[in-house]
């Protein structure tokens, strides 16, 4: 397995991607507000409500990261002019239908923060660290109703599949093959 270079990836923008411990309080927080986003998105959508105070903690807590820590998962945090703007999570699966598959989890750019051009710094490094786990494609699953990720996703070379995971919420998956790291 390949060794995740720590270094920093900048943009020509004040845009940042490095590694985040998965317990940090930056990622507590940004974690807290992609959920917050998501969940009360479902719910204005499906119920004409936010989300419940104790339905988000819950949720929050019952959400650790594990699975997002080294030597098989990496999480991501993106910063603007070094604020925390965002995260993606990679977590590798391993052989699936004979190629090495990495999955994409937590990718959230804060709302105050889009339309700057971290996301798709963001999402090129999730999939070098994808990569550097030795994944040759990444998978995903989002939902219907969250079209700007879909959207970011499909200009980015995710095509849409056959659902790959089985999890409350996923309504559509995606999957791209990476191209070996060039150099």
């Amino acid at each position: 397995m390949s060794h995740i270079d720590p270094s920093t990836r900048a943009a020509p923008t004040s845009w940042t991607v490095a590694p985040e411990a998965v317990g940090s309080p930056v990622a507590a927080a940004l974690w807290r507000s992609y959920y917050t986003e998501v969940s009360d998105r479902y719910y204005l959508l499906h119920e004409g409500r936010k989300t419940a105070p104790e339905e988000l903690e819950r949720e929050v807590a019952a959400e650790t990261g594990d699975d997002l820590r080294p030597p098989t998962g990496l999480l991501l945090v993106a910063r603007y002019e070094g604020e925390p703007a965002g995260t993606a999570g990679v977590r590798l699966m391993g052989d699936m239908k004979g190629v090495s598959t990495a999955e994409l989890k937590r990718v959230f750019l804060r709302e105050d923060m889009r339309g700057k051009g971290g996301a798709a710094l963001l999402l090129a490094a999730a999939e070098d660290a994808a990569r550097a786990l030795g994944a040759e494609r990444v998978i995903l699953d989002t939902r219907l109703d969250l079209v700007e990720a879909r959207a970011l996703y499909a200009r980015h070379g995710y095509e849409e599949s056959e659902p790959l995971t089985e999890r409350m919420y996923a309504e559509c998956w995606y999957a791209k093959k990476l191209a070996p790291k060039a150099g």
